[in-house]
């Protein structure tokens, strides 16, 4: 096309964009600065963006995004009367990380990953119009570039705006954008068949107009009002189908194409039956797209009939509505022309810029009101040190990231940087974050990762990678390993010398090395064995008794105890300091003097020493099923001295709604190791395991139990 010279944006804006105050001033300001390049590429990219009738704040984007001088010249005022604006420039400018890490890709892989994080960081998705004109109006001046520089142009273009144009239905600048980036990147190929279309212009022409004559008369006879058209064909789309098709450019029938456009669906199938009765139809070619239209809700019917002079014709039917969504983005194409599916919040990204793009006849603060809707994206892109982007879930962490990069390097992982910064193993990026893995020169995963109260892996992919790792080596080590880490949480809890009978019938293992084996390969966790001997003890210890003798034994009522003392009265009773048992342990009473009745976990030392002396001040207890709200318990920690110790353990304490009621805490120098006691109230044993297991996660901690 003619590269002429635009004219100033001053006196644009007022001939053709909207009268607002937004645009009023942005052309006085521009009347004040001298002519440059880039305000004539701001104009040709403001007439690209009028076929899709883009918002004033759209076009005021657009121009002070590519001519930063317009920025400092506008009022301040102007863009605090405009909000929105912020988010479209931020959304721009982020962009730009998109084209850089584009040109610094290492290989010609697939560029998915950049698409979505191009839609990640641009919040408001009206900036993506912006970004597709741009780079429509940088291709269509690109024949005065270097080779060298078209040919990135054109490779940046095919890779991330026209799939783009293409998921956002946005055939206008589509179509373009891919015949233009075809262009520059196989020239040959693109005059070929170029040339193969010139060769049979006229009398493709001839052809089409025959077959409009035709239908045209048809149509009038049957009383139909309908409009009927060439429809035109790209190169691009041609190349595209040869590929896909396997065929010649002779076998192709839809290089001739008509479309009728009606105002109802049922004259669509009114039309399509005079159709067949004027030109034999091809049976295998036709496609009835409105009574089960494409999943990007893409709606019309296709037929392909032998048309004037033995040439083949294709004729597409649809509703004015149905090319009015086609051609400005509500349906696109990319399901079955890209040969991919998209994730669920993905998919909604697309839908909302569809309606978003549909929405004309509502007024500005109705649209505007959808803008501003924000929409909750499920995954984050993060960046290798080489620009390729990976996607992980939202609260996927630098380790789950690792394992997504490559198995070995999970396996071997040892730390990570996050921007340069040393992070722990369960750090959680946000999208745009560049990561570095630190890995060690041997393959040696940590069986605690696949614990996910540690909240090391997210993404179940990387767990059956790391549990896949322990399967293959040999089971004497695995057995141990898993005998370790139940030892470890048994201790944790005081439970160390339980049976472990009730674990091995309710899991239906046959010995104890299955059930470490099962626990060191992760398919059973450690605090389900430890949760299942309270609630077995729980449900065990009290056998029912007759009707007759419940009916005599007195109750303290639920709500001044947690607890039943059998065989006394309403006694007064209290939680036992030294030991503090909680619901589901193992509980006996002690009667003493004058403070009613104690009440110890079995396995307390002071109990056993107070049972022994005074053996008939003993007394059967039972957990009520009304348990009190909270408990009191004792908890030790071992870790070695550092900064913000003390503060990483109280942040996961607060994290699980546990409430501190004391702290004691010694250091020995010597070995830089921390000592501390904490008195917390817990709801139950479920959130004491998980507690436990959480404080041992943290980074230095060496052990974290209950005090026996």
């Amino acid at each position: 096309m003619p590269n002429t010279a635009p004219p100033r944006l001053d006196h644009w804006l007022p001939a053709h964009g909207p009268a607002t105050p937004l645009l009023a001033q942005l052309a006085a300001a521009a009347a004040t600065l001298a002519p440059c390049a880039a305000e004539k590429l701001a104009v040709r990219v403001l007439a690209a963006l009028q076929p899709l009738r883009a918002d004033p704040e759209v076009l005021a984007a657009a121009a002070l995004h590519l001519w930063p001088e317009l920025r400092a010249a506008l009022p301040a005022a102007a863009l605090s009367a405009s909000p929105r604006l912020a988010p479209l420039l931020e959304g721009l400018a982020a962009s730009e990380q998109v084209s850089a890490l584009h040109h610094q890709r290492q290989g010609k892989g697939s560029a998915e990953g950049l698409r979505r994080l191009l839609l990640a960081l641009v919040r408001d998705l009206r900036a993506v119009l912006v970004l597709l004109a741009v780079q429509l109006v940088r291709l269509r001046e690109a024949g005065s570039l270097p080779a060298d520089e078209r040919r990135a142009l054109a490779e940046l273009s095919a890779d991330i705006h026209a799939p783009l144009a293409n998921r956002l239905g946005i055939w206008q600048l589509k179509w373009e954008i891919e015949d233009l980036a075809f262009r520059w990147l196989q020239p040959d190929t693109y005059q070929r068949i170029a040339r193969l279309l010139d060769e049979k212009r006229a009398d493709r022409e001839r052809v089409i107009e025959q077959a409009m004559q035709r239908i045209r008369r048809a149509l009038a006879e049957a009383g139909i009002a309908a409009d009927v058209a060439g429809r035109p064909k790209h190169i691009y789309s041609i190349w595209k189908k040869m590929q896909r098709k396997g065929v010649p450019f002779s076998e192709l029938y839809d290089i001739r194409a008509v479309r009728v456009l009606v105002d109802d669906i049922p004259t669509c199938y009114a039309v399509l039956g005079l159709v067949h009765q004027l030109f034999p139809s091809i049976p295998s070619e036709f496609d009835d797209y409105i009574a089960h239209p494409k999943g990007n809700d893409y709606r019309s019917l296709h037929t392909a009939v032998i048309g004037p002079g033995g040439q083949t014709l294709e004729v597409q039917i649809r509703t004015h509505q149905m090319h009015e969504h086609a051609e400005l983005g509500v349906a696109a194409h990319w399901r079955y022309k890209e040969g991919g599916g998209a994730d669920a919040s993905f998919e909604r990204k697309v839908a909302w810029m569809r309606q978003l793009l549909e929405a004309r006849d509502e007024g500005e603060d109705a649209l505007m009101a959808g803008f501003s809707t924000e929409l909750v994206e499920d995954r984050v892109y993060v960046l290798t040190p080489r620009g390729e982007v990976v996607d992980l879930p939202r609260n996927g962490t630098v380790l789950d990231f690792a394992y997504a990069v490559h198995t070995e390097v999970g396996h071997r992982c040892r730390g990570a940087k996050v921007n340069g910064r040393i992070v722990p193993l369960d750090h959680r990026p946000a999208t745009g974050d560049r990561i570095e893995i630190l890995t060690a020169k041997t393959s040696e995963p940590r069986r605690d990762w696949l614990l996910a109260s540690n909240g090391f892996l997210a993404t179940g992919r990387a767990r059956d990678k790391v549990r896949a790792w322990f399967h293959r080596i040999d089971r004497a080590r695995n057995v141990q390993a898993g005998r370790e880490l139940l030892e470890k949480e048994l201790r944790k809890v005081a439970l160390l010398h339980a049976d472990l009978a009730p674990v091995l019938a309710k899991f239906r293992f046959e010995s104890l090395d299955d059930l470490h084996l099962a626990i060191a390969l992760g398919d059973l966790g450690p605090s389900q064995v430890s949760r299942t001997l309270h609630d077995h003890a729980q449900a065990s210890k009290a056998p029912a008794e007759p009707a007759s003798m419940v009916a005599r034994r007195p109750h303290a009522p639920a709500s001044k105890a947690p607890f039943t003392v059998e065989g006394v009265g309403n006694l007064l009773s209290q939680i036992a300091r030294c030991c503090q048992p909680v619901p589901g342990d193992d509980i006996v009473g002690y009667l003493t003097r004058g403070r009613g009745v104690s009440i110890h976990r079995a396995s307390c030392p002071s109990a056993l020493r107070l049972l022994a002396r005074e053996p008939d001040r003993r007394l059967p207890v039972e957990w009520g099923r009304k348990h009190a709200s909270s408990y009191e318990v004792d908890i030790t920690l071992r870790a070695f001295d550092r900064k913000w110790l003390l503060k990483d353990l109280t942040n996961v304490i607060a994290q699980m709604g546990v409430n501190i009621l004391g702290v004691q805490s010694r250091v020995d120098e010597g070995q830089g190791i921390a000592e501390l006691r904490l008195a917390v109230r817990v709801a139950d044993f479920g959130q004491l395991s998980d507690l436990l297991g959480r404080l041992s996660a943290v980074p230095g901690v060496q052990e974290a139990r209950r005090i026996s």
